[in-house]
């Protein structure tokens, strides 16, 4: 670790340096994924190495899409991990399976789009793509055309 990162950073250098808000980082503060950040004398916020490594963890949480109550677990989870093994487990098994789930949406849409555009491209009159958006996914129409 560099002798700047050892020192306790204010919020802005922090702010550029994760590429967090520094609105997001008092939130995240006020909600308890960040315990109390320490102060200056004056009251200015000062984080340390602990503080950047969790913070480092809510962001890679993030980018796995848990939501900040899971996140909350985990962190819990992190500081407390004796038997902790299985409920991270069950946790993420359960987001895989929201992930699973909205990557078969996906597939589904890209397919969509993909006939709309085939259609789009043969189409002489009319407009495939807004009559397609127009009929819905199930085929009726949403409403009359005109």
């Amino acid at each position: 670790m560099s002798e700047r990162a050892a020192r306790p950073l204010p919020i802005g250098a922090v702010t550029r340096l994760l590429g967090l808000s520094a609105d997001t980082l008092r939130y995240y503060e006020k909600i308890g994924l960040l315990p109390r950040v320490g102060r200056t004398a004056s009251g200015l916020r000062r984080y340390g190495a602990r503080d950047l490594s969790r913070l480092r963890f809510i962001r890679r949480a993030q980018t796995m899409n848990f939501t900040l109550a899971e996140i909350g677990a985990l962190l819990r989870f992190r500081e407390d991990p004796s038997g902790a093994r299985p409920r991270v487990r069950e946790l993420t098994a359960r987001k895989f399976s929201e992930v699973e789930r909205r990557l078969g949406e996906l597939e589904h849409l890209r397919d969509e789009l993909r006939l709309l555009l085939n259609l789009c491209a043969a189409s002489r009159d009319g407009c495939p793509v807004i009559e397609g958006i127009e009929e819905g996914g199930d085929g009726s129409r949403r409403r009359p055309k005109p």
